[in-house]
């Protein structure tokens, strides 16, 4: 057995380098459990979150106060306007993250930069529908309903906007260090981040304005 000494006086060997070869591979791996764990947790909490609005608003649909309801407020092609932005952008975040995958820039890139328009175009949509409801008097303080609505509805806008924050920062990883492990890592959380606020959005769709209108 060959046996070395290192620049701190530590005596290594073919013996002593496995052992700490293989505690360094575990340390990596336990790690990355350890993220990935963490971001589903993160995830399920969201869930469990807008869980809880949706409840709240199941509850309080009904106590308009003598105001309006959702059939009075409510302009269906106008958001389904904005479902058809927020589900296409489904669609280009998958081309950005197969992209990324083939670290082709062109689909990366051009997939990431159609996401961040869509979600942008769904945003403002959304916030004029905000203001031209505010304007009509028909603002959260008005009735339990109308605070359920825009308690549940704004907090989806919040996590869409804290999404496309995300996007730009995972542009800007890339053109900086390059499409590392650990940058498609990064990815791939973005992607399963704005596929699960695409999914909350068909059940705000559904429960909300949809079955709102048809009241």
């Amino acid at each position: 057995m060959s046996i070395a000494t290192t620049d701190f006086g530590f005596v290594r060997g073919a013996a002593a380098v496995v052992p700490f070869a293989e505690h360094g591979e575990r340390s990596v791996a336990s790690k990355l459990i350890i993220a990935a764990f963490g971001f589903w947790v993160f995830l399920l909490s969201d869930v469990v979150m807008f869980s809880a609005f949706f409840a709240t608003y199941a509850v309080l649909k009904d106590m308009t106060a003598g105001g309006p309801s959702g059939k009075d407020l409510f302009n269906i092609s106008t958001v389904a306007i904005e479902t058809g932005c927020l589900l296409a952008s489904s669609f280009s975040c998958g081309m950005a993250s197969l992209g990324a995958r083939a670290r082709a820039d062109f689909m990366y890139y051009g997939g990431m930069i159609a996401t961040a328009l869509l979600g942008a175009a769904f945003l403002l949509l959304e916030l004029r529908d905000f203001t031209t409801l505010i304007a009509q008097g028909a603002g959260p303080s008005r009735s339990a309903f109308l605070s359920a609505y825009f308690a549940l509805v704004g907090c989806h806008g919040l996590h869409v906007t804290m999404g496309l924050l995300f996007l730009l920062t995972m542009m800007a990883q890339v053109h900086a260090k390059g499409y590392r492990a650990d940058i498609l890592r990064r990815i791939l959380c973005f992607a399963l981040f704005w596929h699960t606020l695409d999914i909350i959005w068909v059940g705000i769709f559904t429960v909300v304005y949809l079955m709102g209108v048809a009241r």
